[in-house]
């Protein structure tokens, strides 16, 4: 998987500013012994979807309201539910470092964040060319904590893949998940291609966030800021 440079430096707060060398060579170190500690799992399961006219969302495994989910549901019959992993050891690293170098640590923090989101997006492109063999289309991947999805769904999606027993991924009682670089999603799938690609930045409504995407106008591209 190729882990977007970028993507770290927006992460470290960089904006559309340039890193030093310093910085520039310390994330190479971190991505290579990232790549050398993770350890990538996945799970990924498919259900039904039933939305009610007061806005709840039934996707078999989960049950919440959400305006934006709902949005980025719409025309859709089934969903995939998602979760994935760098693995334990990766935390190990993120811990060592904590203790031996602060500004190591915040450079592997941001890389980490990168490579769960790199390892994603290489999942969901697999997953999108096999169901587009089969004539249906998937919407973005729509995570707990994007926009007015309830972060509290993490729990329901984690059960419902059976991810503690099968991955190793588990959920604190202040609803943090271990390992700590793990992301669950909700992916709609429907009949009908939709040109409209909306992700995280801009469904949230934390306009003034340091780590914003914003678009570029014509074309809707994203760029960093």
């Amino acid at each position: 998987m190729e882990i977007n440079r970028k993507e770290i430096f927006r992460y470290l707060g960089y904006g559309g500013h340039e890193a030093d060398e310093t910085v520039r060579n310390l994330a190479e170190e971190c991505v290579r012994e990232l790549e050398q500690a993770a350890n990538c799992r996945s799970l990924m399961r498919e259900y039904p979807l039933i939305t009610a006219e007061d806005g709840t969302i039934d996707g078999g495994c989960f049950r919440t309201k959400s305006k934006h989910l709902l949005k980025n549901l719409g025309g859709c019959g089934r969903v995939l539910v998602m979760a994935a992993t760098l693995g334990s050891s990766v935390d190990r690293l993120l811990n060592r470092y904590g203790k031996l170098s602060v500004t190591k640590a915040v450079i592997l923090q941001a890389a980490a964040a990168a490579m769960i989101e790199a390892y994603c997006n290489e999942l969901c492109a697999g997953w999108k060319e096999e169901y587009e063999k089969r004539g249906l289309y998937l919407r973005p991947r729509f995570s707990p904590g994007y926009g007015d999805f309830s972060l509290s769904c993490q729990k329901e999606l984690l059960d419902g893949l059976e991810a503690g027993k099968r991955i190793g991924i588990t959920l604190t009682e202040g609803g943090l998940m271990l390992p700590t670089k793990t992301v669950t999603a909700v992916i709609g799938i429907s009949e009908k291609e939709e040109p409209c690609r909306p992700e995280g930045c801009e469904v949230c409504e934390k306009r003034e966030c340091p780590y914003r995407r914003a678009k570029s106008g014509a074309g809707g591209q994203e760029k960093q800021r």
